[in-house]
């Protein structure tokens, strides 16, 4: 059994995030961001993170079901209701930012 982290590491957990966080702000092209990812994830990991920027599109759109995005995409009708409910109601807006950026990108 892994013992959690004690709070020694909680901040040396939390300087890393941050350190990725600003890593991302430095990627400046698609293809950038692509090699890094590569590296930085497991296939599946891109795979996962890739289906639910593609969830959260379709929900935006509003055009379908959650089931019929499930049978679209082949994600788990849990992951789609939590990708609505961090859409929808979730104070971090991360995906509206991303949403609403991309749209204006495109006009």
């Amino acid at each position: 059994m892994t013992k959690p982290p004690s709070d020694k590491h909680a901040g040396a957990k939390a300087r890393a995030e941050k350190d990725l966080h600003e890593a991302l702000l430095k990627l400046q092209t698609a293809d950038e961001c692509r090699r890094f990812l590569r590296d930085l994830c497991t296939p599946k990991e891109i795979v996962d993170l890739s289906d639910r920027w593609w969830v959260c599109r379709l929900l935006d759109e509003g055009k379908l079901s959650y089931r019929d995005i499930h049978d679209l995409t082949g994600v788990s009708v849990t992951t789609v209701g939590r990708v609505a409910r961090f859409l929808q109601q979730e104070n971090y807006q991360g995906y509206r930012l991303m949403l609403d950026r991309t749209k204006l990108k495109h006009k």
